[in-house]
């Protein structure tokens, strides 16, 4: 049975956020809110959780991940990032967008794609995911909160609490998040590449 954390959307409950923390580093999997829709996250280094976010969510190997970073500066310690890079990247984050980057040796071999090194990353424009973030210290890994076989990500937390909570260690209630996935964006090669159009706009990103 997941527990359940009802915090304020701008100015979340540091006490609650501390127990979903401690969820995480015990081996949870949890789902919380982004600026793009729920997530499922759990710890970057334990390889049981990851491995059981991908069965919840119904993806192999090849299906990137995306670890949440705080800023920039912890993104640039998991991604190899040039100067061209830098400046696309400063302006999509904070915000809604994924960008494919080559992984740094900071990345565990099995969490990048298994055939080009590489990994998906962002910053969240969220208030409760970056204090989240925040108190554990580090990236956590994440996929958008879809069901296997559907198509749409589930925004309730309410029906998240129903429809999930024999399967997660914890949900994080901070009211609706919007029903777009991020906007992913490939920079490993010699221009970046929209893979996907999301809830972020390319032209904020000069594409």
């Amino acid at each position: 049975m997941s527990q359940y954390f009802e915090v304020h959307p701008v100015n979340p409950q540091p006490r609650l956020l501390k127990q979903a923390a401690q969820i995480l580093e015990d081996g949870g999997v949890c789902a919380i809110p982004t600026d793009s829709s729920y997530a499922l996250v759990c710890h970057l280094d334990d390889k049981a959780a990851a491995d059981e976010l991908r069965r919840l969510r119904g993806i192999d190997a090849k299906h990137h991940l995306t670890l949440l970073c705080r800023d920039l500066s912890e993104l640039a310690t998991y991604a190899r990032v040039d100067n061209r890079q830098y400046r696309l990247l400063k302006h999509g984050t904070p915000g809604p967008f994924t960008f494919i980057l080559d992984a740094t040796r900071e990345v565990p071999r099995r969490l990048s794609h298994p055939s080009r090194r590489t990994i998906g990353l962002r910053v969240p424009d969220h208030a409760v995911t970056q204090a989240l973030l925040a108190l554990f210290g580090q990236p956590l890994l994440a996929t958008t909160l879809i069901a296997p076989g559907e198509s749409e990500p589930l925004n309730e937390p309410r029906a998240i609490r129903e429809r999930w909570q024999k399967l997660l260690q914890a949900v994080v209630d901070a009211g609706a998040c919007p029903m777009q996935p991020t906007t992913i964006v490939d920079l490993t090669g010699d221009e970046p590449v929209v893979l996907r159009r999301g809830r972020g706009d390319p032209a904020r990103l000069g594409l």
